[in-house]
């Protein structure tokens, strides 16, 4: 008998959380550190940064007693995760070791929700205790909330309540992931600013019961992420910002870097989508040279630029790249790069429709020169302007 939609095995996922994807990593930098740990960590601190930042390259030993009968390799090299300063990772890790609040911020697009994702899914073992902040997010989302078929069938109980993932944070000592917390309303944000200095929550409705106040145990804290270009949305109070550590998370300064970046990452979405990789090398540098020169205004070469008002992050670079991969593979045809002027344009006319002339007059600034400087692939992209149109 062929089963029915509800009886077919379970789909793959299109993307695993960072605490699956990166199993075999965690379970054997939690087996080759023995060193001290802040109470309820899986991780030694120094293994959470080699977890993000990577181990240079270098094979780290698993020594033998704790090779755990095979189960784990002899060897590991730790890749990096995040692109950015190690020394920012580190202030991170010892905010939360810290057990203080750490708030990422920083331009969309420069990786905060994944670093976020990193550091908890390394930290407490799971990524998945997360609120994600909008304008219509309530108090309840940080504090409790009542399953209301048991609320009126038996009043207010302990079976009755539905905690939050961060009131689930205090009581098993994880860390609670509160993504665009300026998207709160500033009523709501500020539900977090008795959590982060009494470290409990009172429930008022179970007075005189056990479960009247619950209290954070050892290991938990709060990593919240906000967008610069959101912060007039909800202003965080003064109150609320004394009680979070405050890291910025920068663009991507290397070109190289952020070249590989967006390589594997978009290979990575075309393979997802089931196709192979098969844009070069000299379309990716063209891309990424783009949007670094749009999101700068400046170039390497040290010519103005006019900025869009839309963001041009790596992020953004990513998804394009990752287009350009999927129309390759299945919409072959055209030069893929005869592509790139419409995918740009895509990418920037989303807030600003001036932003549609400022990357008209960045195609008759730095790529008009570069094509007359003679690159072959830059006059080919100077020839494709009225594709702007």
């Amino acid at each position: 008998m062929t089963p029915t939609t509800d009886q077919a095995a379970p789909q793959a996922r299109q993307i695993l959380p960072a605490e699956e994807h990166h199993a075999l990593e965690l379970a054997f930098l939690a087996a080759h550190d023995e060193g001290p740990r802040p109470p309820g960590w899986a991780l030694t601190p120094s293994a959470v940064v080699t977890f993000v930042c990577g181990s240079d390259g270098q094979a780290l030993t698993l020594p033998p007693k704790r090779r755990k009968d095979g189960a784990l390799p002899a060897k590991l090299v730790v890749a990096p995760k995040f692109v950015g300063e190690r020394a920012l990772v580190e202030r991170c890790v010892v905010t939360l070791a810290g057990e203080r609040g750490l708030l990422l911020v920083g331009e969309p697009g420069t990786a905060k929700s994944m670093l976020s994702e990193l550091l908890s899914a390394a930290v407490s073992g799971t990524s998945a205790l997360t609120v994600q902040g909008t304008a219509g997010t309530t108090e309840d989302a940080f504090r409790y909330g009542w399953n209301y078929a048991l609320l009126l069938a038996q009043g207010p109980t302990p079976q009755a309540l539905v905690a939050s993932p961060v009131m689930t944070a205090m009581r098993t000592g994880r860390v609670a992931r509160i993504e665009e917390v300026t998207r709160c309303l500033p009523e709501v944000q500020d539900a977090l600013v008795s959590i982060l200095s009494d470290r409990r929550v009172s429930v008022p409705e179970l007075a005189g019961t056990p479960e009247a106040t619950v209290s954070a145990v050892p290991g938990f804290t709060v990593i919240a992420t906000a967008n610069l270009r959101d912060r007039g949305v909800s202003e965080m109070s003064a109150a609320l910002k004394r009680r979070f550590n405050f890291e910025t998370v920068h663009p991507i300064a290397d070109a190289d870097a952020e070249t590989e970046l967006v390589r594997t990452r978009a290979i990575a979405a075309v393979q997802r989508a089931g196709a192979t990789f098969g844009v070069d090398d000299a379309v990716l540098d063209v891309l990424v040279t783009v949007f670094r020169d749009l999101r700068t205004g400046r170039s390497a070469e040290g010519w103005d630029i006019e900025r869009p008002g839309t963001v041009m992050s790596t992020a953004e670079a990513v998804h394009v790249a990752a287009s350009l991969g999927l129309a390759r593979a299945y919409l072959p045809g055209d030069d893929v790069l005869d592509l790139v002027p419409g995918h740009l344009l895509g990418a920037v006319r989303k807030d600003d429709p001036a932003d549609h002339g400022r990357l008209l007059g960045y195609w008759d600034g730095p790529v008009r020169r570069r094509a007359e400087d003679g690159s072959a692939v830059w006059r080919r992209l100077w020839d494709l302007r009225e594709n702007l149109r």
